[in-house]
């Protein structure tokens, strides 16, 4: 009889999930301030969870900061996250800029993403932007355009190729653009829509990205430059 008290490798890997946080519209409210965006989240107490320590007032200095001849008082510095714990036992967990990263950044850009806070740790995670009403909702897909900001490749002029590396010369929407490849190969992804499209994501040497929409949108001269590696 199998030993029933081991744990599988993908029972290990699912138990840490069930501290994830999802963020929707009942339990998030996303906030926008001079340009950027932040989050209210009311969600469970995580089990452990302490009330952060207050900072005892530490007694003034010998020799304050002086800037011009004046006194300068420093204030203390804000916390990535705010946490408060609310009279019903939940955690309120405010944050004045966060940042998005998408898990299937090629395949599903508008679900599976997780939410940081300044200091790259994660606060929550969304299953899906539909989760969220207006104006919440078009402040997200606005983050994620900005970041994920992709040129859209119309015409390939050339491609050439020369010890490990490929040059490649195009026009994109906003006008011609050349870049290079590393291991052409890895640096081509492809994915395929619902409906038989193929679309096709360039990743060069810099971390840019670039989009080609509709393989068999490009002409006939383009296509051909880029067959071989498709």
């Amino acid at each position: 009889m199998p030993d029933m008290t081991k744990q599988t490798d993908t029972q290990a890997g699912l138990s840490g999930i069930v501290n994830i946080i999802y963020l929707n519209r009942d339990n998030c409210e996303i906030t926008e301030k001079n340009g950027f965006i932040g989050l209210k989240a009311v969600v469970d107490k995580p089990d452990g969870w302490t009330a952060p320590e207050e900072k005892k007032d530490e007694k003034p200095s010998d020799k304050p900061d002086e800037k011009d001849g004046k006194k300068e008082e420093k204030k203390p510095e804000k916390k990535a996250v705010e946490e408060r714990l609310l009279e019903n036992g939940k955690l309120e967990k405010t944050a004045e800029r966060i940042f998005l990263s998408r898990a299937f950044p090629f395949d599903m850009p508008l679900e599976y993403i997780s939410v940081l806070d300044r200091d790259k740790k994660e606060i929550g995670f969304i299953r899906s932007l539909d989760d969220f009403d207006e104006p919440a909702r078009g402040m997200l897909l606005h983050e994620l355009e900005a970041k994920y900001y992709t040129p859209k490749i119309k015409k390939i002029y050339s491609v050439k190729e020369r010890y490990g590396f490929s040059y490649w010369k195009t026009e994109c929407e906003f006008g011609e653009k050349s870049f290079t490849l590393q291991d052409t190969f890895r640096s081509i992804i492809r994915s395929h829509l619902a409906d038989g499209t193929e679309r096709v994501f360039i990743l060069d040497v810099d971390g840019n990205r670039y989009e080609i929409e509709n393989v068999e949108a490009l002409d006939r001269q383009s296509y051909k430059k880029i067959e071989l590696y498709l």
